[in-house]
């Protein structure tokens, strides 16, 4: 009888940290929902977050190797943040071309591989996670830091200047400053009441 009452406290207890666990993951995807519409406050906040990591391991003066992975993964999310949902290249060779190439040519709108939010979300989850690998000093591997840096930039170069090439070459542009916007009905009854 003992034993039959202990497992029932602790399936008590598992359930009590299952429905809290429960709560609070739904309490944070509540949150992030509501962040969607704020993209400024969002990026402020990023900002915020990336300037106490670089404070931090300015002010350390180490985990070197943490920035330049964490530099590494950020230049990965921008190069699937600036990139097209279905590659031009291999859409072309599989049904003709995808984007529009003349100005008569069907206007499609740019569909990013990695949408705004998410690329937010996972460079915002990268720096924190940076951010909570700098109290762990097994993560504090001496390095040469300029190597590091100028090997990064080198990398950068290389990819972005691929991903420029790429963006000419198929007439794509991943940002939507300078494009036509649609307007809506505003737009038409202020044009009704000129007339």
């Amino acid at each position: 009888m003992n034993m039959s009452s202990g497992a029932g406290s602790d399936d008590l207890a598992s359930s009590a940290v299952s429905r809290w666990g429960h709560a609070v993951s739904r309490r944070y995807r509540h949150i992030l929902d509501k962040s969607t519409l704020l993209v400024f406050h969002r990026w402020i906040a990023f900002s915020a977050i990336a300037l106490i990591y670089a404070v931090r391991v300015y002010l350390i003066q180490g985990y070197y190797i943490i920035t330049y992975a964490l530099g590494i993964y950020i230049l990965q999310l921008l190069i699937a943040f600036l990139s097209p949902q279905v590659d031009p290249e291999i859409q072309e060779l599989v049904d003709g071309p995808a984007l529009p190439t003349r100005g008569s040519d069907e206007f499609r709108p740019f569909v990013r591989r990695l949408p705004e939010f998410k690329f937010w979300y996972s460079i915002t989850k990268a720096f924190c996670i940076a951010f909570m690998l700098t109290f762990f000093s097994a993560f504090d591997v001496p390095v040469f830091w300029p190597i590091l840096l100028f090997y990064w930039l080198l990398l950068f170069i290389s990819t972005m200047k691929r991903q420029i090439m790429h963006m000419i070459k198929y007439r794509y542009v991943p940002f939507s400053m300078g494009k036509q916007r649609y307007t809506g009905k505003k737009a038409a009854s202020a044009e009704e009441t000129n007339i």
